[in-house]
């Protein structure tokens, strides 16, 4: 509708308007979040969690109906598989755009389990958002690098024991993990300083997908592989959103099981680790061909 006028006068409109929506959707989650602190009875949260997470599906519909209004925009999402609500699941996705997390949350809803992220622990204070993801029981990671336990050798698993804590929530209902593996988002600049081996992709991270299945991997049914692309921009995504400049977004979901491959201790397990660091080598090829062929397909 609005894609006619010039991004200069849609950029602030469509800003604004997201903005309006993400505070609003943010104080209604940070208020029941409130409430489950201040009575954390199992009759009180239960159905807070359920109401909760349908406010997050909420506010991925709300942005979406948003981008579709404010661009001329075709969403071209395909799945390999069946999918559940009743289901535990773990999302493997490559990173392009804060925009995935709007369409990733969007695209869940009605289909699988409201997504949680995990956090690192200095977002909590970010306007909003910290303290929606407090409310929404996402977890905060306290991660310890290589030298600090070295140093502090009695905190070593730590981080394990203390996410795997804030994750026991997540028995109460089916729930979704999103892991964004690169660990950032995918630029050429980034793509050349870490000499990537792959022509549309980072190298993954195969620790951060191994932390996850440490803490709750007894919890997922499946893993889905997720690839997102967006095809016909140029620069960043999310500006291109904003501006009215989105044409198309595409989404292609493969359901795997969870198997006793991907299941076993990473850290300690020095055979485990480099059959788990194969595994997800291989899942990431064949991402990387897949959007080679998307790309030339559009």
């Amino acid at each position: 509708m609005f894609s006619v006028f010039p991004s200069f006068i849609v950029f602030p409109v469509h800003l604004t308007l997201q903005m309006i929506s993400l505070a609003f959707w943010a104080l209604c989650i940070t208020f029941l979040g409130l409430i489950k602190f201040i009575l954390p009875f199992s009759f009180i949260t239960k159905p807070l969690n359920i109401i909760l997470n349908l406010m997050m599906c909420a506010f991925g519909f709300c942005s979406v109906a948003l981008i579709k209004c404010m661009n001329n925009v075709e969403l071209d999402y395909v799945v390999e598989g069946d999918l559940s609500k009743q289901e535990w699941y773990l999302i493997v996705a490559n990173h392009l755009s804060w925009l995935d997390i709007i369409l990733l949350t969007d695209f869940a809803a009605g289909k699988i389990p409201a997504p949680k992220f995990f956090l690192k622990k200095e977002l909590i204070w970010l306007p909003f958002v910290g303290l929606g993801a407090w409310a929404l029981d996402m977890p905060f990671m306290q991660r310890y690098s290589k030298a600090f336990l070295q140093k502090n050798p009695h905190l070593e698993g730590k981080d394990i024991t203390t996410t795997k804590k804030s994750c026991e929530k997540f028995r109460q209902l089916p729930t979704t993990v999103i892991n964004f593996v690169e660990g950032n988002r995918f630029t050429p600049e980034k793509q050349k300083i870490k000499k990537s081996p792959f022509e549309n992709l980072l190298p993954p991270k195969a620790g951060g997908i191994a932390f996850t299945l440490a803490t709750m991997g007894e919890l997922f049914t499946s893993v889905l592989d997720i690839t997102v692309i967006y095809p016909d921009t140029q620069g960043s995504p999310m500006m291109a959103m904003l501006g009215g400049r989105l044409k198309k977004v595409i989404l292609r979901v493969n359901v795997h099981p969870v198997t006793d491959e991907i299941m076993g201790d990473y850290f300690n397990d020095e055979n485990f680790k480099h059959g788990f660091q194969n595994w997800l080598n291989s899942v990431w090829q064949n991402k990387d061909k897949l959007i080679t062929h998307l790309k030339g397909t559009n």
